[in-house]
């Protein structure tokens, strides 16, 4: 019996989402992402914190081009739509996604860590948007969120030279926020992971979720949202013993 293509683990408030297709980088066929759809799509009730990262050396070396080339342009472009969908589920579902990264993060394996709010890259990562060599163009949402991290030049000319990045080069760029040795990635993953799933829930839920959507408003608008989201969260049981706990100067035990 074959292994699962995405081997999943939970572990108390932390669920860790292993892409296992070893022979291929791991890069992304139809049953990978319709996984990693179900599983944020409906995610086990008590996890608050995901790590998502790859097998035997890769983190994703992006779309499993012998599916690709067999698509017609109509079935393309729901596929792409389809990236889409799963995409905003790791950035908006309500799940803290923090990404251990080694080996290839590359086309589909970049879109899919520029989802995810933590990213962690070992001295090993790549990051590379290859598609101009190929012929074809991003569809899994780089133009929208690596456009943003790095910005719409520097993408451009990544994808017109193919040009590869150093997980230093990466940090200093913000494709990832953490750059470490080898090794290293999942070790800082789960400290990180433990530490953001002892935040208050809704405090997590309210910066996945209007942080980014802010950043996308004008700037009276953004600043007013801001206001509703602090005015809420000011007032919840947790903001009080978040605050009560400083005061008496110990850890807070939020719900």
């Amino acid at each position: 019996m074959s292994e699962p293509v995405l081997n999943i683990e939970v572990d108390g408030l932390v669920a860790t989402l292993t892409m296992n297709r070893p022979d291929k980088r791991n890069a992304m066929c139809e049953e990978l992402i319709n996984a990693i759809d179900a599983f944020f799509t409906t995610p086990p009730k008590d996890v608050r914190v995901v790590i998502l990262t790859g097998t035997e050396g890769h983190f994703c070396s992006g779309l499993d081009l012998s599916e690709h080339v067999h698509r017609t342009p109509e079935e393309n472009l729901y596929h792409s739509r389809h990236w889409h969908s799963v995409m905003d589920k790791i950035q908006f579902g309500g799940l803290a996604v923090v990404s251990a990264m080694y080996g290839a993060a590359i086309g589909g394996g970049l879109e899919l860590a520029a989802a995810t709010h933590v990213r962690i890259a070992e001295r090993s990562t790549i990051f590379q948007l290859p598609e101009g060599r190929r012929g074809i163009f991003v569809g899994g949402g780089a133009t929208a969120r690596v456009g943003r991290l790095i910005g719409a030049d520097r993408m451009t000319e990544m994808m017109l030279t193919g040009r590869k990045y150093t997980a230093d080069e990466g940090q200093a760029l913000g494709l990832c926020h953490y750059a470490v040795d080898e090794g290293a990635a999942m070790t800082l993953a789960e400290e990180l992971a433990g530490k953001i799933s002892r935040n208050a829930p809704l405090s997590n839920y309210m910066m996945i979720q209007s942080i980014a959507r802010i950043n996308d408003m004008s700037q009276s608008d953004g600043l007013f949202t801001e206001s509703l989201v602090a005015a809420m969260s000011q007032t919840t049981p947790d903001a009080e013993e978040g605050l009560r706990a400083f005061l008496e100067k110990r850890a807070p035990q939020f719900r």
